[in-house]
């Protein structure tokens, strides 16, 4: 028994398990240990507590709105669903851990945890316990290891094709022989041969399989590497068995043929699967690390992260923007295509915003920081990236759950085929390689494969053309929606709305200090209608002051009120005038914005806005999909009527509050349809809240934008309309990913059970049949980029 006192352990997994021991009350062990040592692990890992290290949370690690602490890991080791089931299920078991989700496309894990509860040190060690390592995400870093990874399976590949060619020769001799006649000594001396050339195949090229295969049993999961693992070995001892003992037929052959044919088809896998997901990584490449920073008149080069709002920085022409801002001095064109996906450059100037990510093409421009690093756009968009892709869509956690049995199931069947045949009667090798060729041929490979790869496209597709999915599981709701509902202004047209007739009510006296006044209210507000009202009234030539506003307060679709000098403002609609008891004609076919002092209308003015370019072309286009296309706003009728009739929506409603646009889309629901609304504004939020898929446009309010499930940056409604086509494109994708895995199963283990099958061609299936699950999800990026050539 160990005294108490100081106890000194060689490694922390020995505190751990001296600990575990004690819990357990089984100290005795050490007792029984005697003065024997126990050798500390061979496999080290780098120190979990440099984890929690104040400088890896400064860089790696963020922490959300409810305060809990969010960090993007790479798990290696995982081989399967099987493994991302098992890391997902040991963490979500953890005290503390509010989330893991885990891409096995990528192997890149997403964990929201309470720092208070669990630290992240305990995090890792809780991966590095079920046979797993984690280090942080960094494109760079994830790119040298994946490197390393391919030389490695270069390395292995390159040893089990040399080992098989030279198998396959000696095959040949066997072949003839056994047709032609041999004798025993040179079949045994073939069989030898066989045997040295199999032997690196299997326990070096195969090593991936049976480590994958002990962690499964380490774990109780059974999962593909086992199956893999399983086939070649018994294989590989009943051969040995056969040359030691001179009875029947070795298979050394189908050893290596196994072991080469599941290697490549793997490593094919993996470079397909990284194909799909470099989207995340090609848009971390405009993130530039430094920025230039102008300081008591000096250039300095800082790191992105230490820019504060307020900053002055300077961007030159062919340098990409870090941080988000706006324009004080120069003007030029902008590359805005790597968020926007518009390949047309944009003219900027004074007053205008520089968005990060974007290239500024031939501007030299100084502008002021408006956000930090952390809260940029394209810092933004990465979070949402990696979020969405983490998340799993309702069909891919069905998928999981069926491969989590599938591999036992097919063990079980494959011992069942072999007792069938042995006791039929057939011979014991005849038996026992039909129930190899079960084992080899199956593949939950390809079950597991069927959602993610297909989903991981589709995000990256979207991402390349400014749609931004804040979770991966809304692309199957979106390919099941059956009504969209479309705010108007800034959503179906262009929200810049221009005064085409004004009309003032005042003394010519009064003009100039109403004019101000009316221009403090405006610049109060970010509403498309003030902002134009503002540019028509603005003076840049004879600017003058603007007086200062009391009890500001912006009224959801009616418009703005506030106090200056003792008199009440009001600004808005003919509901807003209406509340006030202001009298004023209401009839026109535009957009009306009014002005009053107290009880007294001062000015009138009657805007137009256009509707956005193919904004008919894509409303026709969702109403061929079977979409019914509704619009809703808090404008008056004959300008809704007017909006409506130029872009063809037949079904709008007018003069609506934001609670009545959420009430009408709840009213859709509750007639059993799938709701999609899109919006820029503030008045759009319960609605865009309340629909199963909320669209922000990317130039809308922050709210909108937060409380939406998917972001269009560019704000047109073909966008819209493309969202749409992706959605549905994947979703049929993952059907039919889904369809092929179940029918190759269905139809090849039924033959592979007939004995129709050789354990060779069941190493080919089995391989392709991953391979054509994700190649046929690669379609859709390939058919968009021909479609992208012929436009």
């Amino acid at each position: 028994m160990i005294k108490d006192g100081d106890l000194h352990f060689c490694c922390k997994g020995c505190q751990g398990i001296y600990h575990l021991l004690k819990d357990e009350g089984l100290e005795s062990f050490y007792d029984k240990l005697g003065d024997e040592k126990l050798a500390p692990p061979t496999q080290q890992f780098e120190d979990s507590s440099n984890f929690d290290a104040p400088a890896f949370y400064d860089r790696y690690v963020t922490v959300d709105d409810e305060g809990f602490c969010e960090v993007s890991l790479i798990i290696e080791g995982i081989h399967c669903s099987a493994c991302v089931w098992l890391n997902e299920k040991a963490l979500h078991k953890m005290d503390g851990v509010v989330e893991a989700h885990i891409n096995h496309t990528n192997n890149k894990a997403r964990i929201v945890w309470d720092d208070d509860t669990v630290k992240l040190s305990q995090i890792i060690d809780m991966i590095r316990a079920i046979g797993y390592d984690a280090f942080p995400y960094d494109p760079e870093i994830q790119e040298a290891r994946a490197e390393k990874e391919r030389k490695d399976y270069y390395l292995r590949i390159a040893v089990a094709v040399f080992a098989m060619m030279n198998i396959m020769t000696i095959a040949v001799a066997q072949y003839a022989g056994f047709f032609s006649g041999m004798s025993q000594g040179i079949k045994n001396i073939l069989n030898v041969a066989e045997w040295v050339l199999s032997t690196p195949v299997l326990f070096y090229s195969g090593w991936v399989f049976f480590r994958g295969a002990y962690y499964g049993i380490k774990t109780k999961t059974v999962n593909m590497d086992i199956l893999v693992a399983t086939g070649a070995l018994l294989t590989y001892l009943y051969s040995i068995y056969i040359t030691l003992f001179e009875k029947g037929e070795a298979y050394f052959d189908s050893v290596t043929m196994i072991i080469t044919f599941v290697l490549i088809g793997k490593f094919l896998e993996v470079l397909s699967k990284k194909s799909a997901a470099d989207t995340l990584d090609v848009l971390s490449k405009h993130v530039p690390g430094e920025v230039t920073l102008l300081r008591e008149g000096e250039q300095v080069n800082v790191p992105v992260s230490e820019v504060v709002v307020g900053d002055i920085l300077l961007l030159k022409a062919g340098e990409k923007a870090g941080i988000d801002g706006e324009i004080l001095e120069g003007e030029g064109s902008f590359d805005e295509s790597s968020l926007t996906g518009e390949s047309e450059p944009i003219y900027k100037r004074p007053g205008d915003r520089v968005v990060s990510g974007t290239t500024s093409i031939d501007a030299v421009v100084r502008y002021r920081a408006t956000k930090d690093f952390e809260h940029s756009t394209i810092s933004n968009i990465l979070t949402m990236l990696e979020r969405s892709m983490a998340k799993k869509p309702r069909i891919e956690q069905l998928a999981n759950r069926l491969s989590e049995y599938f591999s036992t199931v097919i063990l079980l069947a494959a011992l069942a085929t072999f007792l069938v045949w042995w006791f039929w009667p057939h011979p014991f090798d005849v038996a026992f390689m039909v129930g190899i060729s079960v084992i080899v041929i199956a593949c939950p490979c390809a079950l597991a494969l069927a959602t993610p790869v297909a989903t991981l496209v589709g995000l990256g597709q979207g991402a390349k053309r400014g749609i931004l999915f804040k979770e991966a599981a809304q692309l199957e709701t979106l390919a099941k929606a059956d009504t969209l509902v479309l705010d108007k202004t800034g959503t179906v047209t262009e929200g810049r709305p221009k005064v085409q007739r004004a009309e003032w009510f005042d003394d010519e006296s009064e003009r100039e200090g109403h004019r101000l006044k009316l221009l403090a209210l405006l610049n109060a507000s970010k509403h498309p209608v003030a902002e134009g009202v503002a540019e028509y009234l603005s003076d840049d030539e004879n600017a003058a002051a603007l007086p200062i506003l009391d009890e500001v307060r912006q009224l959801p679709a009616r418009g703005i009120v506030a106090r200056c000098e003792g008199q009440m403002l009001s600004g808005g609609n003919a509901a807003l005038m209406r509340e006030r008891k202001v009298g004023a004609a209401e009839e026109t076919e535009y957009t009306l914005f009014l002005f009053a002092v107290g009880d007294r209308l001062i000015a009138r003015f009657e805007l137009a806005d256009t509707p956005k370019a193919g904004a008919a072309e894509a409303v026709a286009a969702l109403k061929t999909a079977g979409i019914e296309v509704v619009m809703l706003t808090g404008d008056h009728e004959k300008a809704a009527a007017r909006v409506a009739a130029e872009v063809g929506i037949e079904r709008w409603e007018s003069e609506l509050l934001p609670q009545d646009k959420a009430d009408r889309v709840a009213q859709m629901q509750g007639e059993g349809r799938v709701v999609v609304m899109a919006g820029d504004g503030v008045n759009d939020i319960l609605a865009l809240a309340q629909a199963e898929i909320g669209i922000a446009m990317g130039n809308g309010s922050d709210i909108a934008i937060d409380v939406s499930d998917v972001v269009l940056m560019n704000d047109s409604l073909t966008s819209l309309e493309e969202a749409f086509r992706i959605g549905r494109a994947t979703y049929r994708l993952v059907k039919q990913n889904l369809a092929l895995s179940l029918v190759y199963n269905a139809v090849t283990i039924p033959l592979a059970m007939a004995g129709y099958v050789i354990p060779l061609v069941a190493a080919i299936s089995m391989s392709l049949s991953s391979l054509l699950v994700v190649g046929n999800s690669m379609r859709i990026s390939w058919s968009w980029k021909r479609a992208a050539r012929r436009g």
